[in-house]
């Protein structure tokens, strides 16, 4: 198997396994959000230290500990765990609509980010995304009479996450290592707090709930560690397309799997955030052709 070929089924692989996380959680709708993600910080930074146990990369990774990447490391490990938090409280919730849409603006989010932090320009077609998708949240708040915080929120914290993510000297394995590991401290704390109190779920339930929970971390590292095979391998404008694959599996098990209300106000909104992706994505294509077509002729 070539290197793109890897990548594409790497990309696949990744937003597929986003895509129908949602199934996954809503298995384990009886342990508590926080609790949930406990289990995802501690197994991960396992599995993690598994992989750079048998890559040899101990040397490496002890070397991911220098004061200046753990500046950012800690930032960057609140977001994600922030994140992950409500993504699992949402879709236990019934707000698996909403936050697919989080994850479909989220691309808009991280351009704004990119102009207003690193200076990054902004072409006319982005603007009017980006326009476009602001009038569809203004739809859903006005229409439906309630401001999709969890949408926004979601996005916006994956959007810094990743901008702290683009300043950091961490590779993808390693900067996720570290942050789990900061996070582990309070996790491990919470942990043995629900075990003193005897409300320890993981001690309590099931071998089902217990395999359930060790699981978490083997869901919540594989996705990433595909689509960082996947970026080294295929180009970015087609991870770019790949990317909505999760929130089109997540909106379509919102509607159709779990039921969810789903109004005129939503639709209307959903339009309009739909031709911002399309937008979106089509200056990608354009400029991912450009560069090809150049580089041919040169």
């Amino acid at each position: 198997m070539n290197k793109k070929t890897n990548g594409l089924f790497s990309a696949i692989g990744a937003f597929l396994i986003w895509g129908f996380l949602p199934l996954y959680w809503k298995l384990l709708k009886v342990v508590p959000a926080f609790e949930i993600l406990t289990h995802r910080i501690i197994w991960s930074t396992i599995f993690l230290f598994i992989i750079i146990l048998f890559q040899k990369r101990f040397k490496e990774f002890l070397n991911a500990f220098k004061i200046k990447n753990l500046k950012i490391s800690i930032l960057s490990g609140l977001f994600v765990g922030g994140n992950w938090l409500l993504y699992i409280w949402a879709v236990n919730n019934n707000y698996v609509i909403e936050s697919s849409l989080g994850y479909y603006i989220n691309p808009l989010i991280s351009v704004l980010i990119g102009k207003v932090f690193f200076k990054e320009t902004l072409t006319r077609v982005q603007i009017a995304a980006i326009v476009t998708a602001t009038f569809g949240v203004l739809i859903l708040t006005f229409g439906y009479g309630r401001f999709p915080w969890i949408a926004i929120t979601l996005s916006l914290s994956f959007a810094i996450y990743g901008g702290l993510r683009k300043i950091s000297n961490l590779g993808p394995i390693m900067g996720l290592q570290v942050e789990t590991i900061i996070l582990i401290i309070p996790a491990g704390i919470y942990f043995l707090y629900l075990t003193s109190n005897n409300a320890n779920n993981f001690l309590i339930l099931s071998p089902y709930y217990k395999f359930l929970l060790i699981g978490a971390g083997v869901v919540t590292s594989t996705p990433l560690l595909l689509f960082a095979q996947a970026v080294r391998n295929i180009n970015l404008s087609t991870v770019g397309m790949l990317q909505y694959i999760g929130p089109t599996i997540n909106f379509l098990l919102g509607v159709f799997i779990f039921k969810e209300e789903f109004s005129i106000y939503h639709l209307f909104a959903f339009i309009l955030i739909w031709i911002a992706v399309a937008l979106f994505s089509s200056t990608s294509i354009l400029a991912e052709y450009r560069k090809s077509h150049y580089l041919q002729n040169r």
